[in-house]
């Protein structure tokens, strides 16, 4: 390919919105991760994921915006999982299990049952080659939120994932951490709507922090290598989707699987060769 063909995408007004979005949500997003894979909670950022379904749904019928209705829907699954773990016999991942896939099974059931314009397809998988931009500047007002809540408060936030217990005893307010990770888990999917929909958003929030875990040590260099991990995904993905005339929010997905597959090797080789050097000291 010349200079030409490889600047192509530059070009266009919706690949240049795509790869912004991607800058956008990239950074919310590999933040969040972070705290969901130390905290164990992988399974409530796929549960939230689905959950806001039904609350789009109902905002598009009584004619309120989108963004609401989503965060509304959000917040409803992650405390009645909370309340719902807490005062049953039954565990947490079993209910969010339950929980979510009630609400996603509602809105499926509302999304048919009520004529709408709306592609479920573009809620589901995203549709980042049609990024208007009123959703940039909502996506980038909520990723400015969101991020400065988690850089500052990022200390408070892994004494709360590790230790809630010693994080109260230390004088930190345990359920305000608690549902403010809640509500920045809300409000980042409904941020990576336009961009990867409902589905694939897990991605975004899983796999940049598991790239980070396996990569490095310490915390605070995991937070800012798994938002270079995520931002680099989503544009490479983005400029190869156009030439493989494929959807961008999937071929992130992929790459970022492929960056997971290439950390975790690279993990398993450098500990095979600490056992070794162990054994030979030994």
């Amino acid at each position: 390919m010349d200079l030409q063909t490889l600047l192509m995408p530059f070009a266009f007004g919706f690949m240049q919105n795509a790869f912004l979005i991607s800058i956008i949500v990239s950074i919310p997003t590999a933040l969040l991760s972070c705290f969901l894979v130390m905290k164990g909670w992988a399974l409530m950022g796929d549960a939230v994921s689905h959950a806001v379904l039904p609350g789009i749904v109902l905002a598009y019928i009584f004619g309120i915006p989108l963004i609401i209705g989503a965060f509304a829907a959000g917040m409803t699954c992650a405390v009645a999982t909370g309340y719902l773990a807490t005062n049953s016999r039954v565990k947490q991942d079993t209910v969010m299990g339950v929980v979510f896939s009630g609400m996603f099974g509602v809105g499926l059931v509302l999304y048919v049952a009520v004529e709408t314009n709306a592609h479920l397809d573009h809620i589901l998988f995203g549709n980042m080659l049609g990024v208007e931009p009123d959703e940039l500047w909502t996506a980038g007002l909520i990723s400015a939120v969101v991020g400065l809540m988690l850089v500052l408060k990022w200390k408070d936030l892994l004494l709360h994932s590790f230790d809630p217990a010693q994080a109260q005893a230390s004088g930190l307010s345990v359920n305000m951490l608690h549902y403010g990770l809640l509500a920045a888990l809300s409000l980042t999917i409904v941020a990576t709507l336009s961009a990867a929909g409902l589905i694939l958003a897990i991605g975004l929030l899983i796999a940049p922090g598991a790239i980070a875990f396996l990569s490095v040590r310490k915390f605070s260099t995991m937070l800012w290598v798994s938002v270079l991990v995520c931002m680099s995904a989503m544009l490479l993905g983005t400029y190869a989707s156009f030439f493989l005339d494929s959807a961008p929010a999937p071929t992130i997905v992929l790459i970022l699987t492929a960056m997971f597959v290439a950390a975790f090797g690279r993990r398993q080789i450098q500990t095979r060769r600490m056992s070794r050097r162990r054994v030979m000291k030994g």
